[in-house]
């Protein structure tokens, strides 16, 4: 079954009260809400806090998704936006606490903090999509970032040389079809799309 038809069955069940169903979207996409909360900074408490809000809000929205097999586009949205919050209420808790201090703060370095930090998000839930490949995938596409020859590589895993694009192909399609980095990928692109609107 298609990822997107799975999680929209998932949907659909947990709607209709199937406590199975809403534990495995738990399971499904909890490693994605942690990971960008990490990536934001947030310590273990301020994960916790910003988890069961995006989860109680998930269960406040279940029934008006428009579009059930994006739910986890929708879940990645509100957790980056949660976590901004949160990191806004503690950077104004640490401005009250000590203004000095956080007047001798640059801010020219905004951006670049935020592009380091979509970076470090990006990287988390792609070390946890390429977890789950198959060993044979995770070795082929270590050594191909690695820019290990193709003769090497071929005896290495005892493959055909003109096997490795094809079998790359497919390896970087399984990584694709992973529900979180789809989910942060979609969600980056909405985001994106959002402020060019604004």
């Amino acid at each position: 079954m298609p990822e997107s038809f799975e999680v929209e069955a998932l949907v659909i069940r947990a709607r209709a009260g199937d406590q199975a169903a809403w534990d495995r979207l738990v399971e499904r996409y909890a490693p994605m809400l942690w990971s960008i909360c990490r990536s934001y900074g947030l310590d273990r408490r301020d994960i916790d806090d910003v988890a069961q809000f995006v989860w109680m809000r998930a269960v406040e929205h279940l029934s008006r998704l428009r579009d059930p097999e994006r739910l986890g586009s929708w879940l990645a949205t509100t957790t980056k936006r949660e976590c901004v919050r949160v990191r806004r209420a503690r950077h104004r808790q640490d401005v009250a606490e000590s203004p000095l201090d956080a007047a001798t703060v640059a801010d020219d370095r905004g951006d670049d903090v935020a592009r380091a930090l979509e970076e470090a998000e990006l990287n988390a839930v792609l070390r946890a999509a390429f977890a789950e490949l198959s060993p044979g995938c995770q070795r082929l596409l270590s050594l191909l970032l690695r820019e290990v020859p193709y003769t090497e590589i071929a005896s290495r895993l005892d493959m055909a040389v003109g096997s490795i694009g094809p079998t790359r192909s497919r390896c970087l399609a399984r990584l694709r079809t992973n529900a979180a980095l789809a989910a942060l990928m979609r969600a980056d692109l909405e985001v994106r799309e959002g402020e060019r609107h604004v």
